[in-house]
């Protein structure tokens, strides 16, 4: 089952869902693909917007896949 939560601007940034929500902001990207968002700003929403958030998974490296320091 999914967990579901409402964000607003307040909220700030995927960066900071994730690092609440999953323990690493790094993997703002995990939320941002599970619901067709690509940009981690949520200065824009006005209104609470529900967001599907994945499972946390401790096996997963920190960082965007694909992109290296």
């Amino acid at each position: 089952m999914a967990t579901t939560i409402k964000v607003t601007a307040a909220d700030q940034t995927l960066y900071h869902v994730a690092a609440a929500r999953l323990g690493d902001a790094t993997q703002w990207w995990r939320i941002a693909q599970l619901n067709g968002m690509t940009d981690p700003d949520l200065s824009a929403f006005t209104s609470p917007v529900q967001l599907v958030l994945p499972t946390v998974d401790a096996s997963l490296a920190s960082g965007v896949p694909g992109v290296s320091s």
